[in-house]
């Protein structure tokens, strides 16, 4: 049996930024074409009116204050409403391919790997630009690297749940370096012209590299991981693929993410409160052990509740940082990205603990220790 650890990780953020207050302007254009187009309908009752959105309830409902975003153009156009994901031939890399090969390089940077040392890539993302080929072994191609590669899908929590896959392989010995990338483009699933929903997602790219533990290396030991699911239909996306064509397709709201959001938090944070307590209980991790909390970063008040039911009162900012505010909800990325932007100021021997969740429900969770 080996120790796997983690040796790197990496980020690419998209160029593109909107802003709230950017967003909104688009978003209250389109309501009033829409009310004006359809006047005639919302007098008589047969359909109801839209309503404006503002900053200020967006940054109070989600914690976000912008994001990053694959086209800014197309989602901020009121006739629009959609990126403009423009095709691209056969033998031309495809978009996620691409992003996630800059977020690997960055990983193995960081670790002073090379793409040949890697001999497992699992690309683990909610939102996928094509069913076949895996875009896992596209990836493992552009990069030169050996072994094998394929595709995950587990929604909020497919990071989490790629981490245990290659951390298991690793331990179990049938790989010695693997890498976990999560290309989000969720952009492209993402209804903009609902306005209960059409701030919360942004487009990233997230890599973490893990490997067997040799002498000397510096990392994050896995000391364990554990998941779950629970099926239900209050998360759901019935696309399926990202959206090239929006003025051609039949305009479906079912077909977009939808969720419900009050039973969301009613049934999922208990879920995954009960699941980090007996995580921590069977690896007799006490709450004074931890000193950083990794979360799922899909809404501030989701996070702060699951904070104080793991560490018994309010965390400290350091201690649950939180990356919502700048790169909104980037599904299983998330809790990648505020792992790699706030894990190296932590000491040898200090323990973390990374988690992400989402529709399924599922959940993923994994105990770290500084190494």
């Amino acid at each position: 049996m080996h120790q796997p650890i983690i040796t790197g990780s990496g980020v690419h953020t998209p160029s593109n930024v909107i802003t709230n207050d950017e967003l909104v302007v688009s978003f209250n254009a389109y309501v009033d074409r829409f009310n004006a187009a359809h006047q005639e309908e919302i007098v008589k009752g047969d359909i109801a009116a839209k309503t404006h959105s503002n900053a200020d309830f967006i940054r109070d409902a989600s914690g976000i204050e912008q994001r990053y975003v694959v086209d800014k153009e197309g989602i901020l156009d009121p006739t629009r409403m959609t990126p403009q994901l423009d095709s691209r031939s056969d033998d031309a890399p495809s978009l996620m391919a691409e992003m996630g090969v800059d977020a690997i390089h960055k990983a193995l940077a960081q670790a002073g790997r090379e793409p040949a040392d890697i001999d497992l890539t699992l690309c683990a993302a909610s939102n996928h630009e094509r069913a076949y080929p895996a875009i896992a072994v596209e990836i493992q191609q552009l990069l030169g690297a050996g072994g094998f590669a394929y595709d995950m899908n587990v929604a909020c929590s497919s990071a989490t749940f790629g981490l245990q896959t290659a951390a298991d392989m690793v331990r179990a010995g049938s790989v010695k370096c693997a890498v976990v990338v999560s290309p989000e483009i969720c952009s492209a699933h993402l209804e903009w012209r609902d306005r209960d929903c059409h701030f919360i997602f942004g487009d990233v790219a997230t890599a973490i590299l893990v490997e067997r533990e040799i002498d000397g290396a510096t990392g994050f030991r896995v000391l364990s991981t554990r998941c779950a699911t629970k099926f239900s239909n209050n998360i759901r996306n019935n696309n399926g693929y990202l959206r090239r064509a929006h003025d051609q397709m039949e305009d479906r709201r079912d077909m977009q993410f939808v969720q419900e959001g009050r039973k969301v938090f009613k049934e999922v944070l208990p879920m995954v409160s009960r699941h980090i307590a007996a995580h921590m209980d069977d690896e007799n991790i006490l709450a004074n052990d931890l000193k950083r909390l990794w979360l799922h970063q899909a809404n501030k008040s989701m996070n702060d509740y699951i904070g104080k039911k793991v560490l018994g009162r309010i965390p400290e900012p350091s201690e649950q940082p939180n990356i919502l505010q700048d790169y909104a909800n980037t599904s299983s990325a998330g809790s990648i990205i505020a792992f790699s932007k706030y894990s190296q100021d932590l000491a040898l021997g200090d323990h973390g603990l990374l988690c992400s969740f989402g529709a399924g429900y599922s959940v993923g969770s994994a105990v770290l220790k500084r190494v």
